[in-house]
């Protein structure tokens, strides 16, 4: 164990901390207890070796209870029936040696195995006892023994269902956040490539035509791949282990940004009522979808112009991207992507969304929860 795992060991409750002890530690601590205990009562009166060989034969074998439980808890049973051979001694120990052991075979044997040593430890203890009180004193350990050997094998049970829930969803988490990731970089090169590609493909046009404005357009192409490039920086700085690199996601604030940098299309911002708060997932969401709404304008539609309408009301708060475009129905591919993308940003949010046609253009309105 490295120095960091044992000073580790005492940051953790008592239980857990035994639990992340060794095992051979432990059980050595447990057989020197065990010794001490079954020991103690020849202080008072005369030692015989044999008494004392069948006390440590019941104690010593603990050191390989969990490998061998049932051949453990038969050698320190025999020891026990072995102990009167010796003649009388001084007093009768109690024998924790078996005790330990057949708790050890509740906990970690199979059923067949803890009912024999069950069994067994019942008839030999009315068989080995001349009075009834020390038979029910015998039986009464035994069950206790027993019984605490079964509420550990339930404890670590339920401690390994809790692990592997845990883990299950960890696992699930890890799911979800790879689909985000995946949505959020395909949206930001979607929107960034698009607006490239339209001005590459009017690159030619506008040189020919009107050599003044050649330049804007290559402007246009630099700054989309700016903005996609610092967008994927601000993402993916929340994958980052340094807090100090890390960058918000974007807001609601960065709307007003996102419509006036669209290159090849005039796109206007409004918003209407009063301010209120939404999740803070729920405005990443309302950035990314009216990103994927102008960016599918721009390859779709072939409108020339668009408008984000923000709304707030009681309880909700829409957006709506609308274009001038022909208005034809845009079924874009599946799989996180176009609408289908947008529609799972939305439910994952709460919120719901709906595209279609819209007097001459086409329309689509994101409705995220407000937060009370």
């Amino acid at each position: 164990m490295s120095e960091a795992e044992y000073e580790s060991v005492f940051d953790l409750p008592l239980a857990d901390r035994l639990r992340a002890l060794p095992s051979l530690l432990v059980d050595g601590a447990l057989v020197a207890v065990v010794l001490l205990a079954q020991l103690w009562p020849f202080l008072g009166g005369p030692v015989g070796w044999w008494g004392v060989a069948m006390v440590a034969g019941s104690a010593l074998p603990l050191l390989w209870r969990r490998r061998a439980p049932l051949a453990v808890f038969a050698v320190s049973l025999l020891a026990t029936s072995l102990y009167d051979l010796g003649g009388p001694e001084a007093s009768q120990p109690v024998w924790y040696g078996g005790l330990v052991a057949l708790a050890t075979v509740a906990s970690r044997s199979p059923r067949w195995a803890r009912l024999t040593a069950l069994g067994v430890a019942t008839a030999l203890g009315l068989l080995a006892v001349g009075s009834s009180d020390t038979a029910l004193r015998g039986l009464i350990l035994f069950g206790a023994a027993y019984a605490i050997g079964r509420s550990a094998r339930t404890s670590r049970a339920y401690a390994a269902a809790l692990e592997e829930k845990a883990e299950r969803d960890a696992e699930r988490a890890a799911t979800v956040e790879r689909a985000r990731i995946a949505r959020d970089m395909h949206d930001i090169l979607s929107h960034a490539v698009s607006i490239m590609v339209v001005q590459a493909e009017a690159g030619p046009l506008v040189v020919r035509s009107k050599p003044e404005r050649a330049e804007a357009a290559f402007e246009a192409i630099a700054d989309a791949g700016r903005d996609a490039m610092q967008q994927l920086r601000r993402m993916l700085g929340v994958l980052k282990d340094e807090p100090g690199t890390r960058t918000p996601q974007p807001t609601l604030a960065d709307l007003p940004a996102l419509a006036r940098d669209v290159a090849g299309l005039s796109v206007s911002y409004s918003e209407s009522g009063t301010a209120a708060t939404i999740a803070a997932d729920s405005a990443v969401a309302a950035y990314r979808v009216t990103q994927e709404a102008l960016t599918n304008v721009v390859k779709h539609s072939g409108a020339d112009s668009a408008r984000i309408q923000l709304r707030w009301e009681t309880s909700t708060l829409t957006i709506e991207i609308l274009d001038d475009g022909p208005g034809t129905a845009r079924v874009l591919p599946s799989g996180g992507h176009g609408l289908v993308g947008m529609r799972e940003r939305a439910a994952a949010c709460g919120g719901t969304l709906t595209a279609g046609r819209r007097g001459t253009g086409f329309a689509v309105a994101l409705r995220l929860p407000v937060t009370t």
